[in-house]
Protein backbone atom coordinates (compact mmCIF):
# COMPACT_ATOMS: atom_id res chain seq x y z
CA UNK A 1 0.00 0.00 0.00
CA UNK A 2 1.27 3.37 -0.84
CA UNK A 3 2.56 5.81 1.69
CA UNK A 4 -0.07 8.50 2.08
CA UNK A 5 2.63 11.30 2.88
CA UNK A 6 4.40 10.27 -0.78
CA UNK A 7 0.89 10.60 -2.57
CA UNK A 8 0.43 13.88 -0.76
CA UNK A 9 3.76 15.18 -1.97
CA UNK A 10 3.17 13.97 -5.66
CA UNK A 11 0.14 15.80 -5.72
CA UNK A 12 1.67 18.31 -4.84
CA UNK A 13 4.25 18.87 -6.70
CA UNK A 14 1.99 18.19 -9.94
CA UNK A 15 0.00 20.76 -8.88
CA UNK A 16 2.83 23.35 -8.44
CA UNK A 17 4.02 22.29 -11.63
CA UNK A 18 0.68 22.68 -13.48
CA UNK A 19 -0.20 25.89 -11.61
CA UNK A 20 3.26 26.75 -12.33
CA UNK A 21 2.71 25.91 -16.30
CA UNK A 22 -0.65 27.05 -16.46
CA UNK A 23 0.19 30.90 -15.38
CA UNK A 24 3.24 30.94 -17.26
CA UNK A 25 1.42 30.92 -20.77
CA UNK A 26 -1.36 33.68 -19.44
CA UNK A 27 -0.72 36.57 -21.90
CA UNK A 28 1.36 34.59 -24.45
CA UNK A 29 0.53 33.00 -27.45
CA UNK A 30 -0.30 29.53 -25.61
CA UNK A 31 -2.81 31.12 -23.73
CA UNK A 32 -6.29 30.45 -25.53
CA UNK A 33 -4.62 26.44 -26.13
CA UNK A 34 -3.58 26.44 -22.11
CA UNK A 35 -6.88 27.85 -21.68
CA UNK A 36 -9.32 25.70 -23.46
CA UNK A 37 -7.29 22.35 -21.97
CA UNK A 38 -7.42 23.60 -18.26
CA UNK A 39 -11.28 24.48 -18.64
CA UNK A 40 -11.76 20.49 -20.30
CA UNK A 41 -9.36 19.37 -17.31
CA UNK A 42 -11.30 20.79 -14.66
CA UNK A 43 -14.60 20.30 -16.35
CA UNK A 44 -14.44 17.25 -17.22
CA UNK A 45 -14.68 16.38 -13.38
CA UNK A 46 -17.29 17.64 -12.80
CA UNK A 47 -16.32 21.72 -11.98
CA UNK A 48 -18.84 24.64 -13.44
CA UNK A 49 -17.57 25.45 -16.63
CA UNK A 50 -18.18 29.26 -16.30
CA UNK A 51 -16.68 29.37 -13.08
CA UNK A 52 -13.38 28.09 -14.34
CA UNK A 53 -13.49 30.10 -17.48
CA UNK A 54 -14.05 33.20 -15.30
CA UNK A 55 -11.17 32.39 -13.03
CA UNK A 56 -8.75 31.61 -15.92
CA UNK A 57 -9.58 34.79 -17.77
CA UNK A 58 -9.86 37.02 -14.92
CA UNK A 59 -6.03 36.44 -13.71
CA UNK A 60 -5.37 35.98 -17.89
CA UNK A 61 -6.25 39.62 -17.34
CA UNK A 62 -4.23 40.51 -14.29
CA UNK A 63 -0.69 39.63 -15.91
CA UNK A 64 -1.80 41.31 -19.20
CA UNK A 65 -2.54 44.41 -17.48
CA UNK A 66 0.04 44.29 -14.99
CA UNK A 67 3.42 46.48 -15.18
CA UNK A 68 5.49 43.58 -14.52
CA UNK A 69 3.51 40.62 -15.66
CA UNK A 70 6.05 37.87 -14.08
CA UNK A 71 5.70 39.05 -10.72
CA UNK A 72 1.84 38.93 -11.46
CA UNK A 73 2.45 35.42 -12.72
CA UNK A 74 4.27 34.17 -9.14
CA UNK A 75 1.37 35.91 -7.28
CA UNK A 76 -0.66 33.62 -9.38
CA UNK A 77 0.78 30.54 -8.68
CA UNK A 78 -0.14 30.07 -4.78
CA UNK A 79 -3.92 30.10 -5.74
CA UNK A 80 -3.56 28.21 -8.89
CA UNK A 81 -1.90 25.65 -7.14
CA UNK A 82 -4.47 24.67 -4.61
CA UNK A 83 -6.62 24.28 -7.60
CA UNK A 84 -5.24 20.98 -9.17
CA UNK A 85 -4.49 19.85 -5.36
CA UNK A 86 -8.02 19.94 -4.62
CA UNK A 87 -8.64 18.29 -8.44
CA UNK A 88 -6.33 15.52 -7.77
CA UNK A 89 -7.54 14.77 -4.02
CA UNK A 90 -10.71 14.59 -5.72
CA UNK A 91 -10.22 12.37 -8.88
CA UNK A 92 -6.44 10.82 -8.64
CA UNK A 93 -7.01 9.24 -12.51
CA UNK A 94 -6.43 13.59 -13.49
CA UNK A 95 -2.84 13.02 -12.25
CA UNK A 96 -2.47 11.77 -16.56
CA UNK A 97 -4.44 14.81 -18.02
CA UNK A 98 -2.98 17.14 -16.04
CA UNK A 99 0.59 15.99 -17.11
CA UNK A 100 -0.02 16.09 -20.54
CA UNK A 101 -1.78 19.17 -20.28
CA UNK A 102 1.77 20.46 -18.63
CA UNK A 103 3.64 18.51 -21.38
CA UNK A 104 2.02 19.65 -24.50
CA UNK A 105 1.49 23.56 -23.06
CA UNK A 106 5.64 23.53 -22.23
CA UNK A 107 6.45 22.93 -25.75
CA UNK A 108 3.99 25.95 -26.85
CA UNK A 109 5.80 28.59 -24.25
CA UNK A 110 8.24 31.41 -25.25
CA UNK A 111 11.01 30.72 -24.60
CA UNK A 112 11.49 32.78 -21.65
CA UNK A 113 8.45 31.21 -19.75
CA UNK A 114 9.45 27.83 -20.20
CA UNK A 115 12.27 27.91 -17.05
CA UNK A 116 11.44 28.89 -13.68
CA UNK A 117 13.51 30.35 -10.70
CA UNK A 118 13.24 28.15 -7.49
CA UNK A 119 14.89 29.76 -3.99
CA UNK A 120 15.08 27.27 -1.07
CA UNK A 121 16.99 27.68 1.98
CA UNK A 122 17.72 25.67 4.95
CA UNK A 123 19.11 26.53 8.31
CA UNK A 124 20.60 24.90 11.60
CA UNK A 125 20.47 21.29 10.45
CA UNK A 126 17.91 21.60 7.88
CA UNK A 127 18.00 19.59 4.78
CA UNK A 128 16.71 20.83 1.39
CA UNK A 129 15.83 18.71 -1.41
CA UNK A 130 14.38 19.81 -4.71
CA UNK A 131 14.56 19.52 -7.92
CA UNK A 132 11.93 20.71 -11.33
CA UNK A 133 11.25 19.01 -14.14
CA UNK A 134 13.28 15.79 -13.21
CA UNK A 135 13.42 13.32 -10.51
CA UNK A 136 15.62 12.86 -7.31
CA UNK A 137 17.21 10.04 -5.90
CA UNK A 138 18.41 10.96 -2.37
CA UNK A 139 20.77 8.17 -1.56
CA UNK A 140 22.24 9.83 1.55
CA UNK A 141 19.10 9.81 3.56
CA UNK A 142 18.12 5.91 2.54
CA UNK A 143 19.42 3.37 5.07
CA UNK A 144 19.03 0.87 2.10
CA UNK A 145 21.47 2.82 0.11
CA UNK A 146 24.34 0.41 -0.53
CA UNK A 147 27.14 2.89 0.54
CA UNK A 148 25.24 2.98 4.05
CA UNK A 149 25.49 -1.12 4.25
CA UNK A 150 28.91 -1.12 3.41
CA UNK A 151 30.03 1.19 5.85
CA UNK A 152 32.48 4.72 6.70
CA UNK A 153 35.46 2.47 6.08
CA UNK A 154 34.35 1.21 2.52
CA UNK A 155 33.05 4.92 1.42
CA UNK A 156 36.72 5.58 2.63
CA UNK A 157 38.70 2.97 1.29
CA UNK A 158 36.83 3.26 -2.44
CA UNK A 159 37.81 7.45 -2.24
Amino acid sequence: MPDPQDAQQIIEALALTGATTVVAAMATDAWQSTRAQTVRLFHHRGHDLQTVETQLEGDAVVVAQDENAEAARQELVGPWRRRPVALLREDPDAAAELTALIDEVREELPQAQRSWAQTITASGHGVVNAVQHGNQHNYYMDSSAPDRQRGTAAREADA
